[in-house]
């Protein structure tokens, strides 16, 4: 493992007991990911890339093989080294958003602090800064119900930002989302791994995997596809009215 590379796997695997029957969801998968990269992963219903997911995401086990994250063996941490690297290493970006309802814009990005009881004036400052770094400064007394669906969306990501993890997890994140919203979440991922971030996003769509540097196609538990995008789609371009050539369901 080099210094560079930031996820490794080798032949992971993953299989589940229904009843008599084992089923296996990952079968034998190996690749790693460096610092900096930004991932898409695709792949039908059932191809395996959720459990993947979740694997990277240390909310579940393998039930073999490898997995290292930043040089760490993760896959042989206990329950509470895993909430730790969580914490630590990683930012979570849901379709749903799982935002608390009842709590405003900031509190909901500094839920991640309270869990590792930093100060109330430390949490403040932070989340503060994290919601200006998303474009949302303005809205930070807001309850999510208060905010559009992108707005909330990109609390979800001050909040997977504010322990400034090497790591975004982002799962379906435009399912929810219009076209023209998806073109500026896709712009604010986009400026984040250029910023050094690593990015590893699920989606079932072409044009929103377009934006992404490499694409990872899993079926049936394995990857069956795995190349670079030769000339990722710029959002920020697109947005600004760019004659950059677009994916057609992203035009507004």
């Amino acid at each position: 493992m080099t210094a560079e590379t930031l996820i490794e796997v080798g032949d992971l695997r993953r299989e589940y007991r229904l009843g008599e029957v084992t089923v296996p969801a990952l079968q034998g998968v190996s690749l790693s990911i460096r610092r900096g990269e930004f991932v898409a992963v695709m792949g039908p219903s059932g191809s395996g890339k959720s459990t993947f997911m979740n694997l990277l995401g240390c909310l579940d086990r393998p039930s073999g093989g490898r997995y290292l994250l930043a040089g760490e063996d993760v896959g042989r941490c206990d329950a509470d080294r895993l909430a730790a690297v969580r914490n630590r290493s990683i930012g979570f970006v849901f379709q749903s958003f799982n935002l608390l309802p009842r709590v405003t814009a900031l509190e909901n990005v500094e839920l991640p602090l309270i869990y590792a009881r930093v100060p109330a004036a430390e949490r403040h400052r932070r989340a503060r800064e994290r919601l200006a770094r998303v474009g949302l400064a303005e809205r930070a007394g807001h309850l999510p119900r208060q905010l559009s669906g992108g707005q909330q969306q990109r609390v979800a990501i001050a909040r997977a930002l504010i322990n400034d993890p090497p790591l975004i997890l982002a799962d379906e994140p435009t399912g929810a989302l219009d076209s023209h919203t998806s073109l500026e979440l896709m712009a604010l991922f986009q400026e984040l791994n250029a910023a050094g971030i690593t990015i590893v996003l699920v989606t079932h769509e072409h044009d929103v995997a377009a934006f992404a540097r490499r694409v990872i196609h899993f079926r049936d538990g394995r990857i069956v596809e795995d190349h670079p995008v030769q000339r990722p789609a710029r959002a920020a371009e697109m947005l600004a009215g760019s004659s950059a050539p677009a994916p057609p369901s992203l035009i507004t």
